[in-house]
């Protein structure tokens, strides 16, 4: 019993100093957003600040069109979250439960399609859309949402090959087409897969840095991440408003994660699909 409490203590000290480590560098990003340029590189380090500077704040919203920009990447994580959502779930019900010709080859094609590495694609979809004429608006990142990314779709095809194939005969003997099992009975079973995706959409757009500096010229029509960029200059940084300006983009995240915690890594049980 002894050694069970001591292992137990041993396991809980280890993960407080990982979890200490793993917090340390969000804790160093709000420190420095409320601290002053010449406070953050002070040495010995300065754990806090003398005064809290929370016109840094203030200032990342009035000397850059700050608030514009979230505006911007928030019109584009919505669109994003909502086809990809859509069209992978409909992808992956097509391939989980739907049978036709050439399914598996097609499947397969889906799969050996993740594999090419993204950077070898960036000069001929650029290319492409400079020919329809997509640079410089925000077509390029948000309709590549709707082309049903391979992982997105893998995983919920995965998760759909669990249901039990009883549901949707039991549901064709009631009269419902495809796309009534679909919507009436697929989806809701899938909260938790449809909110695991939308929080990975969510997180790899609000963060996306590279899809918006190749596309995107104007300055009023920068993202929240690109917009970043712009408080380091060639030969100095202003690291007191990148600081602000990152603490900022952080919090919808996390309220997002707080507020999904639960079906994110809660799980659905299916067992009771077919009783009664």
């Amino acid at each position: 019993m002894k050694r069970k409490r001591i292992s137990h203590l041993f396991a809980f000290v280890l993960m407080l100093f990982i979890g200490l480590i793993m917090v340390f560098p969000l804790f160093w990003m709000v420190r420095s957003s409320v601290m002053t340029q010449s406070e953050i590189f002070r040495k010995p380090m300065q754990w806090l600040p003398e005064r809290i500077q929370w016109k840094n704040y203030v200032d990342i919203m009035t000397l850059r069109p700050f608030a514009r920009w979230i505006c911007n990447s928030a019109f584009i994580v919505v669109f994003n979250v909502l086809g990809t959502m859509l069209t992978c779930s409909m992808a992956a019900f097509a391939f989980a439960r739907l049978k036709f010709r050439g399914r598996n080859v097609v499947f397969s094609m889906v799969l050996a399609a993740m594999m090419i590495p993204s950077a070898t694609l960036l000069i001929p979809q650029f290319m492409i859309w400079k020919i329809l004429h997509g640079i410089d608006t925000y077509a390029p990142l948000i309709l590549g949402a709707f082309g049903a990314p391979g992982f997105y779709t893998f995983m919920l095809r995965q998760f759909y090959k669990g249901i039990p194939m009883d549901i949707d005969e039991a549901a064709k003997i009631d009269g419902a087409s495809p796309l009534r099992i679909y919507m009436n009975i697929i989806i809701p079973l899938s909260k938790a897969p449809l909110v695991t995706v939308a929080i990975f959409t969510f997180t790899n757009c609000w963060n996306d840095f590279m899809g918006p500096l190749i596309y995107l010229s104007s300055e009023r029509k920068y993202t929240a991440a690109l917009g970043l960029r712009s408080f380091i200059g060639m030969y100095t940084g202003q690291w007191h408003y990148l600081m602000a300006a990152s603490t900022v983009l952080v919090i919808p995240v996390i309220i997002l994660f707080a507020c999904c915690q639960k079906v994110f890594i809660g799980g659905i049980n299916l067992s009771g699909g077919l009783k009664g």
